[in-house]
């Protein structure tokens, strides 16, 4: 699930904050993140996950810290961050009214694929989500968790070194949650660095290590069995909780 290196992590933060302005939606946040790694960004809504993704993703410029993502900075270099990472929302990004196949042609173009490339990575793709007979349907006519598990490998078309999936299984099903784990575990298996955020603590488990955010600051990252023994608690549900209530956060 989780590979280790003692090369230069992949993502590297020091002391990232992000204020609009008198409201502090980051404080503070320093971790690092290494090749392979399924890094899990637990907190509840609210917690300041999302602002902290769009800064990693370059979408957003914090107001200050370091901040290198696939090598790069996140206040020179942003479009260098974006072709070198695949991102995927937490709300549905893709083109409703274009096929399947389209889609990837679409988004194949954004990241740079020649024509030969993006055909071939969409035959790839569909053929090990076994979507074929489908790829000439309008997006809209399939179901939310075949959405959902498309938008994971358009993000992925490019080949990218870290993806980025902000609250990936929101609304699906369980059974389609387990089954879109398991494209991530195969992508870590890869080589492909796994940033995801939710508030589903259950998915916690499936992570290599977790930070768990409270109110725009991180109050915890370790592996999840180490939470859990260091909590006094059976899930890292309950570790959230005892978290949450330390800090005062009672919703």
């Amino acid at each position: 699930m989780m590979k280790q290196s003692v090369s230069e992590p992949v993502i590297k933060v020091r002391n990232l904050v992000k204020k609009f302005g008198d409201f502090v939606a980051n404080d503070h946040l320093s971790f690092d993140v290494q090749k392979g790694e399924i890094f899990g960004f637990l907190g509840a809504n609210g917690a300041g996950k999302t602002t902290a993704i769009k800064i990693l993703c370059g979408l957003q410029k914090p107001t200050s810290g370091e901040i290198q993502v696939a090598g790069y900075d996140v206040y020179t270099q942003a479009e260098l961050i974006k072709k070198n990472i695949g991102y995927m929302s937490q709300r549905f990004s893709m083109y409703e009214d274009l096929s399947v196949r389209e889609n990837f042609q679409f988004y194949g173009g954004i990241y740079g694929l020649s024509g030969s490339e993006i055909k071939e990575r969409t035959k790839e793709m569909l053929e090990d989500l076994q979507m074929t007979h489908i790829s000439n349907k309008i997006l809209r006519e399939i179901p939310l968790g075949w959405k959902q598990k498309l938008a994971f490998s358009v993000a992925m078309v490019h080949h990218p070194k870290i993806v980025f999936l902000d609250e990936p299984t929101g609304g699906v099903d369980p059974i389609t949650r387990r089954q879109f784990w398991e494209m991530i575990y195969t992508a870590a298996d890869k080589g492909v660095t796994v940033f995801v955020t939710t508030h589903y603590m259950d998915e916690a488990e499936y992570c290599g290590r977790v930070s768990i955010m409270v109110d725009g600051r991180i109050e915890a990252l370790d592996s999840p069995e180490a939470l859990k023994k260091n909590y006094n608690s059976t899930t890292m549900n309950d570790v959230f909780i005892k978290l949450a209530r330390s800090s005062g956060n009672t919703n």
